[in-house]
């Protein structure tokens, strides 16, 4: 709850969805004249196209273009274009659910299509990510710091724990599994770990870099969770990671929102008017 580390987020775009299955109903459509055909099933032609697509998808995936997978695929195909036909001979692709399913998985690849082309056509520059780089260490500080906290309701909680602590120093970590109401830390003693003042919220990171190595605070510090007891267990020198280090990480997280915020502004343009969802019966 309190070492609030940051959290690279990666790009989430979805999973690809073959065109095979997109359309139970394109099975019974004839291949592209310029693309050839791999194969047919009960006259129904297997696009080359259909091959060539999920073999570009194995071969990023790390795979050798070989003629074993390209046989593989193709083997997969027939299957598929068997089962998808015995579907439909038995009006599966009339089926309410079926049909659902389909118009979804149509969306899917249009959504993951549309991502995939505004990623590659809005790239992250090297100068915004140096940018973002220099902005979190300058947030991080030149020290990181080794804190333990208790975590109470109200002040007056807070002030009985300072007294106690008073009269014996040593009770803290006793005290933190007993009183603290932060579930992450009080099964440590309070134990926060080795973190940034950046990392904490603005009135907690004030009073811990006040304090000494082995003082606790004198005073409750009052923050949006409540009420902290703070002991100092010891302070050192940060040692930032390279540009380098973390430069996938800054673009991904930056990619990331530069996608949340497109989505955003797409949604605040739409025309948008919502019903309430009934109930199936």
């Amino acid at each position: 709850m309190f070492s609030y580390k940051s959290k690279i987020l990666a790009i989430s775009i979805g999973t690809m969805l073959t065109l095979a299955s997109c359309s139970a109903q394109d099975a019974s459509k004839p291949a592209a004249a310029t693309g050839g055909v791999v194969a047919t099933v009960n006259g129904t032609p297997i696009s080359q196209a259909r091959l060539d697509f999920l073999l570009k998808q194995t071969r990023q995936q790390g795979q050798p273009d070989t003629p074993e997978l390209r046989k593989n695929i193709q083997d997969k195909l027939i299957i598929e274009e068997v089962v998808a036909q015995e579907a439909i001979r038995n009006g599966l692709d009339k089926s309410a659910d079926v049909l659902t399913q389909i118009d979804l998985a149509r969306q899917s690849v249009l959504i993951r299509a549309y991502l995939q082309d505004y990623v590659k056509h809005n790239a992250v520059s090297d100068d915004a990510l140096k940018a973002e780089y220099e902005k979190i260490k300058s947030q991080m500080g030149d020290k990181e710091y080794h804190a333990r906290h208790i975590l109470v309701e109200n002040e007056v909680d807070a002030k009985a724990i300072i007294a106690q602590l008073k009269k014996d120093p040593k009770k803290f970590e006793k005290l933190a599994s007993e009183k603290s109401k932060d579930p992450g830390s009080k099964v440590k003693g309070g134990d926060l770990g080795w973190a940034a003042p950046a990392n904490f919220v603005p009135e907690f990171s004030a009073a811990m870099t006040k304090l000494q190595k082995g003082h606790f605070t004198t005073e409750p510090v009052k923050s949006q969770f409540g009420w902290h007891v703070i002991k100092l267990e010891d302070s050192r020198t940060l040692q930032a990671p390279s540009f380098e280090e973390i430069k996938q990480n800054l673009q991904q997280r930056m990619q990331q929102q530069q996608i949340d915020k497109m989505i955003a502004d797409l949604r605040a343009k739409a025309k948008i008017v919502e019903t309430a969802a009934t109930e199936k019966k």
